[in-house]
């Protein structure tokens, strides 16, 4: 996980940067009762071996205390809901072979793309969180089939197992239009599971048709916002309940529609459109309660998770491993070490010692690291830290 704080990008250079290093190996031989830094083929060696759904549980675990210890409770959704958002993102990508459940993609200059995908559960609030809660890596299990694994077949996988774990938990989940369909419709409403779910022009037209037509006859079902300092950007809002869908199996959905139309200045010619499909009772009350820290919340996992994972010195589509069971140990450390990151980076106990900021997430894992590597401090003193008692406040902006 230091590999993976400190930013180090690789097991090489995690190797160059703490072993050798005096500091750095008293604080190993402190807290860990080893004399130095591990190397990076040690790691790689024992990773083949870990079972890969007990780190899985360490980091449901994790999440899980965060939500009993009720950090989280003042970003739910009307004061009720966690926002988890589900999405899949690239992880490895090869021209050869990398294990026999690798995914195929044949591109136009007619080579084969060896992939692996992952699809993610990731929890998330209005401050910047997202927080990991369960992954499902998508990959041909069954080597004989006629078809791969999908994103689909992996949201109905990773649905399943996320109700087992969290069976209790109030769940808005957040989702694009890949998912929206009868499958989906019907596992919100058998595990009590509130929804969002972007509707783009080309998704569900009969939906779009009925929404069109019985916003006809619903002339109070309409909603002026204004917001920013300066109240500069103006929302418009329509909504429609008990649109009737029929899905592939003609079994009927009654699903509630709602569009949001946004100005963000006055020079703007034609306002964003979002739509979103949703269960939840729609009024004047909460429909743009529900677009702004609700369905606007999807890009988080996007923004603050994907891309600060792959471009924020993570490195996650390195491949830290060759071997197909350590490489999803290595995935996994990575979102507890994004974890503990963000607790850090928003935590009140750093931001006492950098009151004016200390720029970039990078420039933060260089400070992290320097220390690491330069601080001298008698082992009884780095000890001390076990038993030492803090309180610490996030930042709610």
């Amino acid at each position: 996980m230091l590999l993976y704080i400190f930013r180090l990008g690789s097991r090489r250079e995690a190797n160059n940067k703490l072993r050798g290093n005096g500091p750095s190996a008293t604080k190993f031989e402190a807290w860990f009762g080893v004399q130095d830094a591990p190397h990076g083929d040690t790691l790689n060696y024992v990773f083949q071996k870990i079972a890969v759904n007990e780190l899985q549980e360490v980091v449901c675990c994790l999440a899980g205390r965060l939500i009993r210890k009720k950090f989280l409770s003042k970003y739910r959704l009307l004061g009720m809901y966690y926002l988890v958002v589900i999405d899949g993102t690239g992880v490895l990508s090869f021209r050869q072979r990398h294990c026999p459940h690798c995914l195929t993609q044949r591109l136009s200059n007619g080579e084969i793309r060896y992939y692996h995908p992952v699809l993610e559960a990731k929890l998330v609030t209005e401050n910047g969180f997202a927080i990991s809660m369960m992954t499902e890596f998508i990959e041909n299990a069954d080597l004989h089939g006629d078809k791969q694994d999908c994103e689909l077949k992996a949201f109905y996988r990773l649905t399943k197992r996320l109700k087992a774990r969290f069976p209790r938990l109030p769940i808005c989940l957040l989702l694009d239009g890949l998912y929206a369909g009868g499958p989906t419709f019907q596992i919100c409403q058998d595990y009590n599971w509130q929804f969002l779910i972007v509707l783009q022009d080309g998704d569900l037209s009969n939906v779009h048709r009925s929404f069109e037509y019985v916003m006809h006859h619903l002339p109070h079902n309409h909603k002026q916002v204004c917001l920013g300092k300066e109240g500069q950007i103006n929302q418009s809002y329509r909504w429609a309940s008990d649109i009737e869908y029929r899905d592939t199996k003609t079994y009927l959905h009654n699903l509630n529609v709602l569009e949001c139309r946004e100005h963000t200045s006055p020079k703007q010619e034609k306002p964003t459109k979002y739509l979103w499909l949703t269960n939840f009772t729609l009024t004047s009350y909460n429909v743009d309660k529900l677009a702004n820290q609700g369905g606007r919340m999807r890009w988080k996992i996007e923004n603050e998770g994907f891309n600060v994972q792959k471009n924020g010195g993570f490195n996650l589509q390195h491949p830290f491993s060759h071997d197909e069971n350590a490489s999803k140990v290595f995935y996994l450390l990575l979102q507890i070490a994004h974890l503990i990151v963000q607790l850090i980076e928003k935590g009140s106990l750093l931001r006492q010692f950098f009151p004016k900021g200390w720029g970039s997430s990078k420039n933060l894992a260089f400070l992290l690291l320097e220390t690491w590597r330069n601080l001298r401090l008698p082992i009884d003193n780095l000890c001390s830290f076990y038993y030492g008692r803090y309180q610490i406040r996030f930042d709610s902006s």
